[in-house]
């Protein structure tokens, strides 16, 4: 399952996003540090089913729409100089490591300072949070650096092994491949032997931003200034405004059987008696979805797994006329795989032993036989024919 970490400073609103997305049980606070351990859950990404395309009914999806698990883990606050150890910054980090991007929760509306204590609105400009992430995640891999770099280099020189090759082998554990060490050399532009301690942290830079893909949720968005959203929507990295408040709010109230909503919906129904004041907090929620095409949560989760992290849909299927499993399931699976798939290693993706045992695919829609090497397309239902 695709993991995504929550990151930001305390009281950014995480573990608000974290239960909107969830609804997990997880303690909210407006004071720093209300997450300490890492509050792990499993969230959905929404897609439109094919049951409807294909003329089939699904009992996977919801009126269409398809929901796809993925697991999210909200991490501990980080504040200033966490690389040094401050806070809880070393657990932070370390928590991060195993996640595949990362969504960093930023208050937009500008109301906490760099520790996470409550301020006015707009007495923060929310762009240092995001370049202190930045800082922090640098220095981090920077110290992993720094600290074996000197017997690296002696290594390098003495061995003659490709210097990608053995800086890689010391940062496997964080995630780092050869391709990214390789490309962040080449940016850096200078030998080993010859980097000095700036050109390192150039180069931690670099392998960040190939290892630790992020997206911004610019959260609180329905109390932020007009043009604190503006401002961040300017930035290079793909924002998106949020309000993990209204979102949570909505998923109770649907729980709770006085609203229809479904996750990613742009409105909602009201489908129980309300008094006077649920009905003008709805009003006000409305206007907010209205003008911002929905919470953002929902598309926060899609977008850093469709967008930045090139995932697209496929459904595996055992019979390629009426679509389903050995048990008459319709759609029975939605698979999240990268762009770039083939239908060989989706053979591996479902099981090692139907991969080894691979013969064909068939793709379901056009009952034809497709290539070992043909690169899965966004919706495409396959049939996997093994030996298994």
């Amino acid at each position: 399952m695709i993991e995504i970490g929550l990151a930001g400073k305390p009281n950014a609103g995480k573990s608000t996003f974290f239960k909107a997305a969830t609804l997990a049980e997880v303690e909210i606070a407006s004071y720093p540090f209300t997450t300490i351990q890492p509050n792990v859950g499993v969230a959905y990404v929404r897609s439109q089913c094919v049951c409807k395309e294909l003329g089939v009914e699904c009992k996977e999806c919801v009126d269409g729409r398809r929901y796809i698990p993925i697991k999210l883990i909200d991490v501990a606050g980080l504040v200033p100089e966490a690389h040094k150890g401050r806070g809880l910054g070393n657990e932070f980090l370390d928590n991060l490591r195993q996640s595949e991007a990362i969504i960093h929760v930023v208050d937009a509306s500008g109301s906490t300072d760099a520790e996470g204590n409550e301020v006015g609105i707009g007495e923060r400009d929310p762009i240092e949070d995001v370049k202190f992430l930045y800082h922090e995640l640098d220095m981090w891999v920077f110290n992993i650096l720094k600290r074996n770099w000197a017997r690296l280099v002696r290594r390098i020189s003495m061995e003659k092994i490709p210097a990608y090759r053995l800086i890689a082998e010391q940062l496997g554990g964080l995630g780092f491949d050869e391709i990214q060490v390789k490309e962040s050399l080449r940016t850096v532009g200078k030998e080993v032997e010859k980097i000095s301690d700036d050109d390192l942290l150039a180069f931690a830079s670099e392998l960040r931003k190939r290892r630790m893909k992020m997206l911004i949720a610019a959260n609180k968005a329905d109390k932020a200034p007009d043009e604190l959203i503006k401002r961040m929507l300017n930035l290079e990295e793909i924002v998106v405004p949020v309000s993990a408040e209204v979102e949570l709010t909505l998923r109770m109230a649907s729980k709770n059987g006085y609203i229809r909503y479904y996750l990613g919906d742009r409105d909602f129904e009201i489908i129980k008696e309300l008094n006077e004041k649920q009905l003008k907090a709805l009003e006000l929620i409305r206007r907010f979805m209205r003008k911002n095409n929905g919470t953002g949560v929902q598309e926060a989760l899609n977008r850093i797994v469709f967008d930045l992290l090139d995932y697209i849909v496929v459904y595996p299927v055992e019979d390629e006329n009426k679509f389903t499993d050995t048990k008459g399931n319709v759609l029975p699976d939605a698979l999240l795989v990268k762009k770039g798939t083939t239908a060989k290693e989706l053979a591996f993706l479902i099981h090692t032993d139907i991969g080894k045992n691979f013969i064909h695919a068939i793709d379901a829609r056009k009952k034809m036989r497709i290539a070992d090497d043909y690169e899965l397309k966004n919706n495409d239902v396959i049939k996997i024919v093994s030996s298994a």
